[in-house]
């Protein structure tokens, strides 16, 4: 079939309809797709970058420029909507990202006291004016917006271990609070979608099977991540959850999205048995790509395709110590298909 562009790759591929090869993407948000190498080529530097929304568009321009992932993808990070809503957040450095240290709630009873997400202001509008600024380049790169999912953000809010409890002993309140997260959560989805997102990403580091159990899953992260995208019109909904998923492989297909990203202890062949209405995507060792050499790097990339990924990316954010080769291999792996 003719040659497509990175756009038309990436929305073929999630529809799961004929593509000319698999895309090769990393998101960005909890699945980071930047490191050291590349914001010392593009004087993009964090924690600059985390906060400077030029910074931030020329930091995933640059990497995108020099044949690596092919979209561009913001923020940087799963910290962006709890330091909106109230939580301390330490913005890290050159090879940290930025993280949460201080919660703002003792309990999801308290949920009052949160900070509604405004788009305006803080990095919410970073990230919003960045998707702006990479928009008018008028490529033909897609943008992925991203965001860190409900019972995610839930668990920085309030202690995780705490949230954990009052699933089980007061699971109203976690409803409130889980019911705030979404309303903002939407907030902030159409803000990136009507900024330029062409696709958007929610992962899902904490409320996985392996931490809440197949029934609080389906319950809470299901439900949560659904009414979100239920509420967002764009053409490429993403769903990442980490680790393990055989307790929750046939609950997977309730997810509302199109595309269904995962770890790299999932098989693809495994995974894809079960997802067979959505484009599979994955799922690339992070650790590999950050310190095995460039041959390897290529062959796991491969060995991701032959097995079935519709969609070739990392599985799961970057290390910050990644050497570019090896982001310039895996893509050359997909180009070569």
């Amino acid at each position: 079939m003719q040659h497509l562009t990175a756009k038309e790759r990436l929305l073929a591929a999630a529809k799961k309809q004929q593509t000319d090869r698999p895309p090769c993407i990393c998101p960005g948000g909890m699945m980071n797709m930047v490191f050291q190498e590349i914001m010392e080529k593009s004087n993009c530097l964090w924690p600059e970058a985390h906060v400077n929304a030029d910074k931030m568009a020329g930091l995933v321009y640059a990497l995108n420029e020099a044949g690596g992932f092919e979209n561009y993808g913001v923020p940087f990070c799963m910290t962006v909507e709890a330091e909106a809503m109230g939580a301390q957040v330490n913005m890290g450095n050159l090879i940290c990202e930025p993280h949460v240290v201080d919660s703002p709630l003792k309990s999801s009873a308290q949920v009052d006291l949160l900070k509604p997400l405004d788009v305006n202001t803080g990095r919410a509008k970073v990230v919003i004016d960045a998707i702006k600024i990479l928009k008018a380049k008028n490529t033909e790169v897609p943008i992925i917006g991203n965001m860190t999912g409900p019972v995610s953000i839930a668990g920085t809010l309030v202690d995780m271990s705490a949230l954990l409890k009052e699933f089980h002993i007061n699971p109203a309140d976690t409803v409130k609070l889980l019911d705030f997260i979404v309303e903002n959560l939407i907030v902030f989805g159409k803000a990136q979608i009507e900024a330029g997102a062409d696709a958007i990403c929610i992962a899902e580091p904490s409320g996985t099977g392996e931490i809440l159990g197949p029934k609080r899953f389906r319950d809470y992260s299901v439900k949560y991540v659904n009414e979100v995208f239920d509420a967002l019109d764009v053409p490429v909904k993403i769903v990442h959850i980490c680790g393990a998923l055989r307790t929750v492989y046939k609950i997977i297909p309730e997810f509302h999205c199109n595309v269904f990203s995962f770890d790299s202890v999932v098989p693809i062949a495994e995974m894809k048995s079960y997802l067979p209405e959505k484009a599979v995507m994955g799922n690339v060792n992070c650790y590999a790509l950050g310190s095995m050499s460039p041959e390897k790097v290529e062959s796991l990339a491969r060995f991701a395709m032959a097995k079935g990924a519709d969609i070739l990316a990392p599985a799961c954010g970057l290390s910050t110590t990644t050497p570019l080769i090896n982001v310039q291999k895996m893509a050359n792996a997909a180009r070569q298909q």
